[in-house]
C-alpha cells in the first residue's frame, strides 16, 4: 500500500491581523484575546477528539502571552508540533530590508525556541507570500521545510477583488498581493529552485493545498464556507495524493457571537454557526481518514516521503 499522509496545520494569526487585513482599527481588547485563548481551547479539544496532531505556526511576538504558551506547551506533550510564522506577522516581509527579514525570521525562531523548548523546523509566511531572498533566508537558517507557496488562482483573483474593493472605499490594508508566478508552482511537495516556483535541489517547500485540475482551495475558510457535504466533495477530489496539506487558521474555531460582531461585517466565515465550521473540517478529515490516510505533524511529513 502507497504512503498517504495528512498534515494539518494551524495559523495562529492575532484578530488585530484580521482587523489590519480589512483597514479596520485596533480590536477591543475582549476581541484581541480571542484567537490565542478561546480558539486554542477548541482546536486543541477538537484535535483530541478527532486523535490528529496539529503544527501551530506561531507569530514570535505572541509567545509574551503565557496562558497561549501554556496551552500549546501541553498540546506539544500530546505531539503537536510548533513553526515559525514570522516574528511580528508583517504581511509586507518580502519588502523590508535583507537585514529585516532576517531578523523576522530568526527573531521568532529565539522567542519559539525559548518559549516551548524545542526548536521549529518550519517555516510559514504572512498572507503565504515569499521570494527567493525570503526562501534563502529561511534555508540559511537551517529550517526543514517552507510551507508558503499557494498557487491557487481563486484565492489570488479574490485576494486582488479585496484589496481593490478596499482602496475604492478608502480603505487601507496591510495585506499585499504576491507576484502572479507563484499560480506556476508545483502543486506537490518539491526542492524549491530559483526561482523558487520551479524545482531544484534546495530547502523543502509543502505548498498550501490545492485540489487537482480546478486548483480550488483545500484550506480552512474554503471548508467551513462549503459545509460538510461541500467539504467532502473537496476531500475525496484530493484522495490519492501522497500528502495532504490542511491549513487552518484559529480564526476558524471563531464565530461573530464570540465578540467578534464588528470583524464579521467584513468577513463572511465569522457569520457561519461555529458547529457548521467544525462540522464541514471534520468531515473532510473523516473521508480522509476512511481513505487509510495517517495524519502526521508537518515535520514528520516531510520526513517521510522523503524529496
Amino acid at each position: 500500500m502507497s504512503l498517504k499522509l495528512c498534515s494539518v496545520s494551524v495559523d495562529v494569526d492575532g484578530i488585530d491581523h484580521y482587523h489590519a487585513i480589512h483597514g479596520l482599527s485596533a480590536p477591543d481588547v475582549g476581541a484581541a484575546g480571542l484567537a490565542h485563548g478561546l480558539a486554542i481551547e477548541r482546536l486543541i479539544a477538537w484535535a483530541r477528539e478527532i486523535q490528529i496532531p496539529l503544527t501551530w505556526f506561531v507569530i514570535g511576538r505572541d509567545v509574551s502571552d503565557l496562558n497561549f504558551v501554556r496551552s500549546l506547551n501541553a498540546a506539544i506533550e500530546e505531539g503537536h508540533e510548533i513553526g515559525n510564522h514570522s516574528l511580528d506577522h508583517r504581511y509586507d516581509l518580502t519588502r523590508l530590508s535583507e537585514p529585516e527579514q532576517t531578523n523576522q525570521v530568526a527573531g521568532a525562531q529565539e522567542r519559539l525556541e525559548q518559549a516551548f523548548g524545542v526548536r521549529p523546523l518550519g517555516f510559514r509566511a504572512p498572507g503565504y507570500t515569499v521570494t527567493d531572498t525570503l526562501l534563502d533566508i529561511v534555508e540559511q537558517a537551517g529550517f526543514a521545510y517552507d510551507s508558503s507557496v499557494f498557487p491557487c488562482p481563486a484565492y489570488y483573483a479574490a485576494k486582488a477583488l479585496v484589496l481593490l474593493g478596499q482602496r475604492v472605499v478608502g480603505r487601507r490594508s496591510l495585506s499585499i498581493l504576491d507576484s502572479p508566478s507563484v499560480l506556476s508552482a508545483p502543486l506537490t511537495p518539491y526542492r524549491r529552485g530559483r526561482p523558487y516556483t520551479r524545482k531544484g535541489g534546495g530547502l523543502i517547500e509543502v505548498p498550501v493545498q490545492v485540489t487537482p485540475w480546478a486548483r480550488l482551495p483545500f484550506i480552512g475558510t474554503s471548508l467551513t464556507s462549503m459545509g460538510p457535504a461541500g467539504a467532502r466533495v473537496l476531500a475525496r477530489s484530493l484522495v490519492g495524493a501522497r500528502l495532504v496539506n490542511l491549513e487552518l487558521h484559529a480564526i476558524d474555531f471563531l464565530a461573530a457571537d464570540d465578540g467578534l460582531q464588528i470583524l464579521a461585517r467584513h468577513q463572511p466565515d465569522l457569520r457561519l454557526p461555529l458547529p457548521r465550521k467544525t462540522g464541514a473540517l471534520s468531515a473532510a478529515i473523516d473521508v480522509l481518514r476512511k481513505a487509510d490516510y495517517t495524519f502526521v505533524t508537518m515535520a514528520e511529513a516531510v520526513r517521510r516521503i522523503g524529496i
